[in-house]
């Protein structure tokens, strides 16, 4: 009987504990769509960004990838860029065959206004062929005429929707 009574405690605990631990996936979220972070690379520390990096099962093969950035060069021009490894190489984001993005398979350059602020709606489509396929990706924000990155994001993992 004392066996059993402490088998009951142990269990109700592990359930407890179960139910009660913060859960680090978001099925709004990854593997499909990512809130991505962007960061400086220069001297200027105050300016990043942020990607919605979005797939809508109700538009199959296309990622939107809604783009903002401040505090950068007030009227100026920007690239947002993007290099994949498929999520088997150990080694993560070490790609450096960076892809320009934009509107489908046309670069979009992102402006900014007289502040250092710009936004761009931009997007992807994909081929079939990698439906359901996993990637590590990482993305690099860089000045439109001289290429130099301004802003990168860290290493993210995603799933072709």
């Amino acid at each position: 009987m004392h066996n059993s009574i402490i088998k009951t405690v142990f269990g109700v605990i592990l359930v407890s504990a179960f139910f009660s631990c913060k859960k680090d996936s978001n099925p709004a979220i990854g593997p499909y769509n990512l809130d991505v972070i962007l960061q400086s690379q220069g001297k200027n520390f105050a300016s990043s960004g942020f990607i919605k990096f979005r797939q809508d099962a109700g538009v199959p093969l296309t990622i939107t990838l809604d783009t903002w950035v401040i505090n950068l060069e007030p009227n100026h021009s920007y690239l947002l860029q993007r290099a994949v490894n498929p999520i088997t190489d150990v080694t993560g984001c070490s790609s450096t065959a960076w892809l320009t993005l934009g509107k489908g398979l046309q670069p979009q350059a992102i402006h900014t206004d007289g502040h250092g602020a710009g936004e761009a709606d931009l997007f992807r489509n994909v081929p079939a062929s990698v439906e359901g396929t996993s990637y590590h990706i990482h993305f690099q924000v860089v000045d439109s005429a001289s290429l130099t990155p301004v802003l990168m994001s860290g290493c993210y993992d995603y799933t072709i929707l």
